[in-house]
């Protein structure tokens, strides 16, 4: 539907910017986590998500996520986990990693495995569109409302935001900006970021492999990159391929098979031959961190707010973390009686999810320094140290609690 104009009044209590994953979780834990009325919440966006219906019959997505344990926890209070699992969900139970310097299968690989922990799974691998479309399938049973608009200006008043959307004008008493990296919710608000590119480029692809993934998520530190295979729910892999730009932009020009003989090198033979299934597509890789996630009557999360390289998979994690942090801050507040949109309110959100992202942050990035592209003194003291946390049961499941977004401190959705 088109977004309109309610008088001079204030129709909405929250409006959410972005109907991505992010966007759609957070209006559902609003309302459900908050106390926030269903009917006074709206997630407006250019486009309008698909029916899931319609995503189920469609070709799989190439941009896929691995969702943690504290992902799915979230994802269930959304009330969408139900149709994920059932829509082309793929559960992952072991991680298999090795730098380029040693041979995949041999003691100085590093294996995690969620049998060690006593879980039944590390995560599981799901297609943008089918998050997408199952989050807004639970918005619109929710009674939420999904707007379709172009928001085009933003003006905070002391009561509320105006949000303009072409000829329209929408109220709330706080706007969360959930539309990506390069929001534009942040950019009216005025909102400053700090970015640094990786000069790296991932390419993206669907492929079938002669061995068996095995449930198993791959992922090699190259040297120059990182290549990750994550294992599909039909036996296929995703892969992530994390190379220098000038690589990539090679890589993309080859044909086919010349394509998968390199590939195949890169994951040094661990699943035998490799066959593309599907197009090649390519995403230039940069880092971003907002100098503040909130303001009066406005906060960011997810992209907005922050952007990490993907070798840890760990961006669309942590990002519904902010949502339920967020809701938990809001809930808190009005339980006191508080303005939802008081930046003193928001200012609490911000520096407890600040904390947990920087400390992420630095963690892949001193992983991309160290192991994916390290060279010298201190990178081969960190590749050295791959085996031993391989030999340490309490290494090992500090890194397991941290992949599956159960370490710091959980928003009460996660905690479940």
């Amino acid at each position: 539907m088109k977004a309109s104009m309610n008088g001079g009044a204030t129709p909405y209590d929250a409006i959410i910017v972005g109907a991505g994953p992010i966007g759609l979780a957070s209006a559902l834990l609003l309302a459900r986590q908050s106390g926030f009325a269903s009917t006074r919440l709206a997630v407006v966006d250019r486009r309008l998500p698909e029916e899931l219906d319609k995503v189920a019959a469609a070709s799989m997505d190439l941009r896929v996520f691995a969702l943690s344990r504290a992902s799915e926890r979230i994802l269930r209070v959304c009330g969408a986990w139900d149709d994920i699992r059932a829509t082309r969900a793929g559960p992952y139970e072991r991680m298999h990693v090795w730098h380029a310097d040693v041979p995949p299968h041999g003691g100085e690989a590093l294996i995690f495995d969620a049998a060690e922990i006593g879980e039944r799974d590390l995560g599981v691998i799901v297609e943008n569109s089918v998050l997408q479309a199952s989050l807004a399938g639970a918005l619109r049973r929710a009674g939420i409302a999904l707007l379709e608009g172009e928001v085009t200006s933003l003006t905070q008043e002391r009561g509320a935001v105006n949000l303009g959307l072409g000829d329209e004008t929408l109220r709330a008493r706080l706007v969360v900006g959930a539309d990506g990296a390069a929001s534009r919710v942040r950019e009216l608000a005025g909102l400053t970021a700090a970015r640094g590119d990786y000069g790296q480029t991932a390419l993206v692809a669907m492929v079938e492999t002669a061995r068996p993934h095995q449930h198993t998520a791959w992922q090699r530190f190259l040297g120059e990159g990182t290549l990750a295979f994550l294992p599909l729910h039909d036996g296929r892999s995703s892969i992530v391929w994390s190379l220098p730009t000038a690589r990539a932009d090679r890589l993309l020009t080859l044909a086919p098979e010349a394509f998968e003989r390199e590939l195949e090198q890169d994951l040094d033979g661990a699943l035998g031959k490799v066959r593309l299934a599907s197009e090649r597509i390519r995403f230039p890789l940069w880092k971003l961190s907002a100098e503040h996630y909130v303001t009066a009557r406005l906060a960011l999360v997810g992209d907005a707010a922050h952007v990490v390289h993907p070798l840890a998979g760990q961006g669309a994690n942590l990002g519904l973390l902010d949502a339920a942090a967020l809701a938990d801050v809001l809930a808190e507040g009005l339980a006191q009686r508080e303005d939802p949109g008081a930046e003193r309110i928001l200012r609490r959100y911000e520096r407890w999810r600040r904390s947990e992202n920087e400390l992420m942050a630095a963690a892949i990035d001193a992983f991309d320094r160290l192991l994916a592209r390290g060279s010298g003194k201190f990178a081969e003291l960190a590749q050295r140290g791959m085996p031993w946390v391989n030999r340490s049961s309490l290494a090992k499941r500090v890194f397991i609690e941290r992949a599956m977004g159960l370490a710091g401190e959980l928003p009460a959705a996660a905690a479940r």
